[in-house]
């Protein structure tokens, strides 16, 4: 374990280092206007936060608009596509049928195709068989400098089975649908373990580690393994495994995808690709996103005394806005999406089930005071700034408060995200390697003054 010491030594902030960040700030600002001289589109969005065109992909399709005869666009209700098929009917069907739907949703992604039940039979085995970590895994990665960020450790974990791994750099497409299944399997594993490791060393929590079971789906080992007495009821686990079939995919260019492939694109080994896809997602303007609902919503509890009163609530939304409230960054959390105008498709599904979890949980007035804010945040919002497209709740609004209901703790919200998403970032990673071609490389256009050079003696 690092001593004190070692953490003053490469956390101190010297004087020096504040000198070159001055420098660094004055030199490196660009004046918000220069984009629309060079017509430069920040972040690779438009004004009305259309993306720009990057590449191709038939795994997963996000439709936010109709197109016209005309040519125009019209907001049209959200819809999000895995394989062509619309999401909402797949979470019908095996909600229909009494199952659990991430892993046949995990096949889907990589294959392009639904798997019958000997399919989806044998692909839980194996998803089963690599379930397994390496001999002293645990003891030797996971419980020895455990962070306390729980996405540094997944990723410490993901990077380190390259070095456990006969054919890492193997990138034969075989080999690499064998590691996407083989870090599918073990992300729960790296997740759940990480955290119980955080919590005995940093706060002297009791530390328990609970094997994974063969029998049970991916949502129903999460549950298994981080409850100390492994109990846990059949609409917790139900409504945590559609949260996993709503996160696993959303087309190519959300951050963490669009890393898949530019890191993918180089032909680096899959370890490497989706250790950087963790770090995209770890970020507070991506996966971190429901984190921020989640104690937004914990200020909204103790400032606003009513739950019932429109106008309060209104005027605590209003203050958010005037970042005179919470974190004093302008924003109200959960509302808004790049693509998204009207809604976002999962953000609908979840609802539902956010509210058959309240009534179970007791907790019914709380989802009306969401549900009110998910009313009255668009009007706030649209008298208070202009827009440029729809406002509606996005994943984030409503998944926070699920988790919080499912008992899991806040640093697990960023790592469910990952558990989710590794297969979409495996998918896109295989699509990318089946269709290799250029290394991706956007430009990016160079604005600097031209000086001359300055010998050492005339420098100031």
């Amino acid at each position: 374990m690092p001593s004190k010491k070692d953490y003053d030594l490469y956390s101190n902030i010297s004087q020096d280092i504040y000198d070159l960040t001055s420098l660094c700030e004055e030199n490196s600002k660009i004046a918000p206007e220069l984009y629309a001289k060079y017509d430069v589109k920040r972040g690779l969005r438009d004004i009305n936060g259309k993306g720009v065109m990057a590449g191709l992909t038939e795994i997963g399709e996000v439709k936010a608009y109709e197109k016209e005869s005309d040519g125009t666009t019209t907001p049209c209700p959200g819809k999000l596509y895995y394989h062509g098929y619309d999401m909402e009917d797949i979470v019908k069907g095996f909600s229909a049928d009494n199952r659990s739907g991430f892993e046949e949703t995990s096949y889907l992604l990589l294959t392009g195709k639904l798997p019958n039940a000997e399919e989806l039979k044998k692909f839980n085995q194996t998803l089963a068989d690599y379930r397994a970590l390496p001999t002293n895994f645990v003891r030797d990665v996971i419980l020895k400098a455990p962070s306390k960020d729980m996405m540094n450790a997944i990723a410490r974990c993901v990077i380190t089975m390259y070095a456990y791994d006969g054919k890492a750099d193997d990138t034969s497409i075989p080999n690499v649908m064998r590691q996407c299944i083989q870090l599918i399997a073990q992300m729960p594993l790296f997740s759940v373990y990480s955290y119980q490791a955080a919590m005995h060393y940093h706060k002297g929590a009791s530390l328990i580690i609970h094997a994974p079971s063969d029998e049970l789906s991916t949502a129903e080992n999460i549950l298994h393994m981080l409850r100390p007495d492994q109990k846990y009821t059949e609409l917790e686990a139900k409504i945590l495994d559609i949260a996993l079939v709503i996160h696993a995919e959303h087309g190519g260019g959300n951050n963490s995808t669009f890393t898949t492939h530019v890191v993918s694109s180089t032909g680096t080994d899959t370890y490497s690709a989706i250790t950087a896809s963790l770090g995209s997602l770890k970020g507070p303007k991506h996966g971190g996103a429901n984190i921020k609902v989640a104690r937004m919503f914990d200020d909204i509890k103790k400032e606003v005394h009513d739950w019932k009163d429109d106008d309060e609530i209104a005027n605590y939304l209003a203050k958010l806005l005037h970042k005179e409230a919470f974190d004093h960054a302008g924003l109200i959390y959960g509302m808004g999406h790049a693509v998204y105008s009207i809604s976002d498709p999962r953000a609908q599904i979840f609802k539902g089930y956010v509210e058959k979890l309240s009534e179970e949980k007791g907790l019914s007035d709380e989802f009306r005071l969401y549900s009110a804010i998910e009313r009255l945040a668009p009007e706030v919002i649209a008298k208070e700034r202009h827009i440029y497209k729809g406002v509606s709740a996005n994943v984030d609004f409503y998944s926070g408060f699920v988790y919080r209901m499912l008992g899991l703790p806040d640093e697990l919200f960023t790592p469910l995200f990952a558990i989710a998403r590794i297969s979409g970032w495996s998918a896109h990673r295989l699509e990318e390697l089946i269709n290799a071609g250029k290394i991706i490389r956007p430009a990016y256009n160079g604005i600097a003054d031209k000086v001359p050079y300055i010998p050492m003696n005339d420098r100031k």
